[in-house]
């Protein structure tokens, strides 16, 4: 059982944290080195990117499943039965991954061919992901380690070889990019590439970590582990909704920046600048995040109920301060922050007035979704993605108001970032309140 003292949340949620922070370095190098490379594919690697990213979620979010589950199991003292929930974990992983390779090789190109109303962007997009998509059948490993990792709370393995990745990454964009270092010069190819193959890396380091670590060899995972239809049943019973929240969610942002694209490229540029810095703002909130499930998972097992409000006192306040650490500078020097994405002064005061403007929102996020991940951690998923429909709903028809049918200024139509992260948070705060959630059994 994880302790619930500050120091013992910090030594859970650090290295998630870290490692979230390294995986926007990630997407921030992607966007600096195409940014200083060629506009258009700065923006193809943006929108493209996305897509992939909502592919990926979708993977991840089965295993926010595993690591709830495991984590439970951990509190009610059931360790013996972790082997059989990371084998069916390994086999639907293989399962899920197969489909939406198929989608994005098959599919995707076909809806981006006909969507976009520029046709070059398009097909740079589609390069982009038949090369990255690749990198799917590398998340079966890496993501069913990290649930593992994360239930059992040590999460400075998650982060060493998310660092391992960076580090890859940032060399093979410098090589690949450009074509330094003897390597040919792919561009947005090479971007595509660099972060596939870095990615493999990060997997090959994240399964030897595995095998050589005590804590598995204790729970004798590789060595029982089992694939067993109880549990894949189970695994996609909590799995598939936190799936379906990630699909819906990039999804509907998928289609806000297509929306923005269809009104012009210098506002989707701007847009794609806000984007990259997005990323970072949520290192703090992803972490935490992670580290909400397992604790709640735990100690709703071992059925420790008067702690969960200490517990979410104590990750709120944390969230919020690291948040504020994170991204001062969007209200302090935003333009700083803008060009070290994209030194095109054309899109600096623009961007840096929205960055400034959506801080006051994020901030709203970091306090709520302590909540929302209170919810996925009861296991009550299919809960979780009500609440997330309905956000997105009214994010959506927001959107669409202010772009579509009252051509609003890329400025106030980035405002529906209130609003989305608004009904997040007053429909978790009524669940938790209004409902039995703590005696969910799973």
């Amino acid at each position: 059982m994880l302790d619930i003292s500050y120091r013992s949340i910090l030594k859970v949620a650090l290295p998630l944290m870290a490692s979230s922070f390294i995986q926007s370095v990630v997407l921030l190098t992607d966007s600096a080195f195409l940014s200083r490379y060629d506009t258009l594919d700065f923006d193809a690697s943006g929108n493209a990117g996305l897509l992939y990213v909502t592919m990926f979620i979708v993977l991840a979010g089965f295993n926010d499943g595993s690591q709830i589950l495991m984590a439970r199991r951990i509190g009610e003292k059931k360790e013996d039965l972790l082997s059989r929930i990371f084998g069916s974990s390994i086999c639907v992983n293989v399962l899920i991954s197969i489909l939406l390779f198929s989608v994005i090789q098959f599919f995707v190109p076909l809806g981006l061919a006909s969507y976009s109303l520029n046709d070059i962007l398009a097909n740079k997009q589609i390069d982009f992901l038949q090369i990255r998509s690749f990198a799917l059948f590398a998340s079966i490993i890496t993501l069913t380690c990290n649930a593992y990792f994360m239930a059992v709370g040590k999460t400075s393995i998650v982060l060493f070889a998310a660092l391992m990745t960076a580090v890859t990454n940032i060399f093979l964009d410098y090589s690949l990019i450009y074509g330094n270092l003897g390597l040919p010069e792919l561009g947005l190819k090479g971007a595509a590439l660099a972060s596939t193959i870095s990615d493999y890396v990060g997997m090959i380091l994240l399964f030897t970590l595995f095998i050589l670590n005590n804590e598995q060899r204790n729970h004798k995972i590789l060595i029982q582990a089992k694939i067993q239809l109880e549990y894949m049943k189970e695994l996609l019973r909590i799995g598939s909704p936190i799936m379906l929240q990630g699909l819906v969610a990039l999804s509907v942002w998928t289609i806000f920046f297509t929306w923005i694209e269809q009104i012009g490229t210098y506002e989707l540029t701007v847009s794609q600048n806000i984007r990259s810095i997005y990323f970072l703002t949520f290192v703090p909130i992803w972490g935490f995040g992670a580290a909400t499930k397992t604790y709640i998972s735990q100690y709703l097992g071992a059925q420790k109920f008067g702690d969960l409000k200490s517990i979410q006192r104590r990750i709120q306040l944390l969230t919020v301060t690291f948040l504020i650490f994170f991204v001062h500078g969007a209200v302090l020097y935003p333009e700083t922050l803008i060009q070290l994405i994209n030194p095109n002064v054309i899109y600096t005061p623009e961007s840096a007035a929205i960055l400034k403007m959506i801080f006051g929102s994020i901030i709203l996020y970091s306090f709520v979704s302590v909540y929302f991940q209170t919810i996925n951690g009861s296991g009550n998923t299919r809960i979780t993605f009500y609440i997330e429909i309905a956000s997105v709903t009214v994010y959506l028809f927001g959107a669409y108001l202010l772009i579509k049918v009252y051509n609003a200024p890329i400025f106030w139509v980035w405002t529906v970032e209130y609003a989305y992260f608004g009904i997040i948070g007053l429909l978790s705060v009524l669940y938790l309140r209004k409902s039995d959630w703590k005696n969910k059994i799973i």
